[in-house]
């Protein structure tokens, strides 16, 4: 069962609009097979058991998913009860879509959202929030798109929790291969991480939360921290 919730997104950059661009839907059948099978453990030497790890222990009842690519990890997770509400926030109808049919057996709700810009959800609603490989398709450094984790704290109730993954350019290690697919995606604009550094990270973190863990594997650095 799923509901729709459309606002007008406020003014928007550019740079934000054109790195939601590509996952149309003919893309998007290809994307688990591409990212998780390939450029994860291939490229950013992250495997997909460490996601589906993070979900496991960290998903909430009362959900929602920020940049919502396939719902693949969604789909995947054991969620603590048997009928979760997910909320699924994203820029791009597409795969607000494709991601929403995935889910049909949940209830889930879908929401034009851009993450830069205060959440279209109630503030305190949820169990959990997660924002998966979103950040590093962000424009800006960390400093600047730092705030998309501000909004997500500010969805989830006291005692909840925020989670989530990203692509680092430096503070990790990067293969060569890696540096390589990485330049070539910064330069289509389909990843915006070339300043994304570690320690960045873990600044925004400290600014929005009291209790955290931040660990790398790879090039990627996952995140869970805990609403006061």
């Amino acid at each position: 069962m799923s509901t729709d919730h459309n606002p007008q997104p406020g003014s928007l950059d550019q740079a934000v609009l054109d790195g939601q661009a590509p996952y149309h839907r003919r893309a998007l059948t290809f994307y688990d097979l591409i990212v998780f099978r390939g450029s994860a453990p291939l490229f950013w030497r992250c495997s997909p058991k460490n996601f589906l790890q993070m979900y496991n222990t960290s998903v909430g009842a009362k959900h929602l998913e920020i940049g919502v690519g396939t719902g693949y990890l969604l789909s995947h997770t054991r969620f603590p009860v048997s009928n979760p509400h997910i909320t699924l926030a994203d820029l791009n109808p597409a795969t607000l879509d494709f991601t929403a049919e995935r889910l049909a057996h949940y209830r889930t709700s879908k929401v034009v959202a851009n993450a830069l810009e205060p959440l279209p959800v109630e503030e305190g609603s949820q169990d959990s929030a997660a924002l998966s490989f979103l950040l590093h398709c962000i424009p800006g450094s960390l400093r600047d798109k730092g705030v998309a984790i501000r909004h997500a704290a500010a969805a989830v109730r006291p005692g909840g929790t925020v989670f989530g993954s990203t692509v680092l350019s430096s503070g990790v290690p990067v293969t060569g291969a890696g540096r390589w697919l990485m330049n070539n995606l910064n330069a289509k604009g389909v990843f915006h991480n070339d300043q994304d550094d570690l320690e960045d990270l873990r600044d925004q973190l400290k600014q929005n939360f009291d209790d955290f863990d931040l660990v790398t594997r790879g090039s990627v650095g996952l995140f869970r921290a805990r609403k006061a």
